[in-house]
């Protein structure tokens, strides 16, 4: 295979390439590192490159299998979000006003190595993931490789651009409240939030709003990360086959008053509905109450108290950006009592919102209500007036951070200017496989990976 192909073939597909030993991981990770020097400076996907680090561990994956060994990931380039601990790294999330090195890998860059994955560097994120865009005054902005024009999302831009241009075979995100469904959903990607806890973080972060997943070209790369990271549940099995015929929803409510929807999102709904509906399966519009005045703001206590939380920990907060310290001091204002009742509110929005579920085995929804951001779109407006069109732009999102079931972003066509366009698939609590499986069956009728983005095929 040519070694342009490799890169865009998605993680699974360089497994098998690597394990037929019609590849080695000297060749694919160099092949990756040169498309990064040639790429990046423009892309600004990555915060750090492992280089040589990388090449030893190929050289090392290639002999495991001249041995006999074998492992989930051996050999394939995969790249890590950089608020993942990596061991001797400040874990930066996005500032510069971290200096002190983790003492160890967090539990998936553990995994990662230990399924034999070459780490290749760490993806750039907006400061303390604060947004759906990817870009700071010191950093500047990462690009989707779709528009230099616009942005590859938030808060996992960098992951999602990297796979976006096939400079990984895969990555891993966090999604506090879309974090990893918004990039993925701006740059033509896979991109699942599994239930809370599925994979293991470090403790709870935000509050147990956090989850971390992979992004990817195919659906059948998500499911072998999730399987070494999520091990015992079956994830590429439920991948592979076609669902049952199952109960499908379809929603266009926003979870807030008065959010409009753009004519080219909304029609990537409804023709996902349809395509659904083709498959065999039962598709019925259902636009429920999720409460979501008390909601939406129970959770922009939660998401300001956050803020606060994250911008305290950190060594050196006088680096932060303006707007950064602006977030964080609006959740310090926040009284006590309003957090406090922000958390409790969470079991009952949890119940509530589950009782859809009670007569459907998925939820179909937009992933944004609008294609991709343009660079620096919103860097003149205010601190509260940003914070308020991320929430409109968003408010298919977060409510499944709250609640935690799993949730994707599918894509789902383009623009009439070329822009990726996306659904969300939600699942029942802890049921990862129902939405890896039909969103498999969709990638089967729809394929999304034909299309590269024009400017990164060499």
């Amino acid at each position: 295979m040519d070694l342009t192909d490799a890169c865009f073939a998605g993680a699974a597909r360089q497994a098998d390439l690597l394990r037929a030993g019609e590849l080695s991981a000297r060749d694919l990770i160099a092949e990756c590192l040169r498309r990064i020097d040639r790429h990046d400076r423009r892309l600004n996907a990555f915060r750090t490159v492992f280089a040589e680090q990388a090449r030893h561990a190929a050289r090392e994956a290639d002999a495991r299998r001249a041995r006999g060994e074998d492992a989930p990931l051996l050999g394939v380039p995969v790249a890590v979000k950089e608020d993942l601990a990596v061991a001797g790294l400040p874990t930066t999330t996005g500032t510069c006003a971290v200096d002190r090195p983790a003492d160890a890998d967090s539990p998936v860059v553990a995994r990662l190595r230990a399924a034999g994955a070459v780490v290749l560097g760490r993806t750039r994120m907006p400061e303390l993931g604060l947004w759906p865009y990817t870009e700071s005054s010191w950093a500047g902005p990462t690009r989707n490789p779709w528009s230099a024009g616009h942005s590859p999302g938030g808060s996992s831009g960098g992951s999602a651009a990297a796979v976006a241009a096939g400079l990984v075979g895969a990555a891993i995100g966090t999604d506090g409240a879309g974090s990893v469904r918004i990039p993925s959903a701006c740059t033509g990607l896979f991109g699942l939030k599994p239930h809370r806890d599925h994979v293991p973080l470090d403790g709870p972060v935000w509050g147990g709003l956090v989850a971390a997943g992979p992004i990817t070209r195919h659906v059948r790369d998500a499911a072998l990360l999730l399987d070494v990271l999520a091990p015992g549940h079956g994830h590429t099995s439920a991948a592979s086959a076609d669902p049952r015929p199952l109960r499908i929803a379809v929603s266009l409510r926003p979870w807030g008053p008065g959010i409009p929807i753009t004519g080219e999102v909304r029609d990537a709904v409804l023709d996902t509905a349809g395509l659904l509906a083709d498959l065999g399966h039962d598709v019925t519009r259902l636009d429920p109450d999720l409460r979501e005045l008390a909601g939406s703001t129970a959770f922009a206590a939660r998401y300001l108290h956050s803020a606060a939380t994250a911008e305290a920990a950190l060594h050196r907060p006088d680096r932060l950006d303006r707007r950064t310290r602006r977030v964080a001091a609006l959740g310090r204002a926040l009284p006590a009592p309003a957090v406090r009742a922000a958390l409790r509110q969470a079991a009952g929005l949890t119940a509530h919102a589950n009782r859809l579920f009670t007569g459907h085995d998925l939820l179909l929804t937009p992933v944004l209500t609008r294609p991709p951001l343009r660079v620096g779109e919103w860097r003149h407006r205010g601190t509260v007036p940003a914070l308020l069109a991320a929430a409109r732009m968003t408010t298919f999102l977060p409510l499944w951070n709250v609640a935690g079931n799993p949730a994707a972003a599918v894509p789902a066509g383009h623009t009439a200017t070329g822009l990726p366009l996306a659904v969300q698939l939600v699942g029942p609590a802890h049921d990862e496989n129902t939405v890896l499986a039909a969103a498999a069956q969709l990638e089967r009728a729809r394929p999304w990976t034909d299309r590269r983005p024009p400017a990164y095929t060499d």
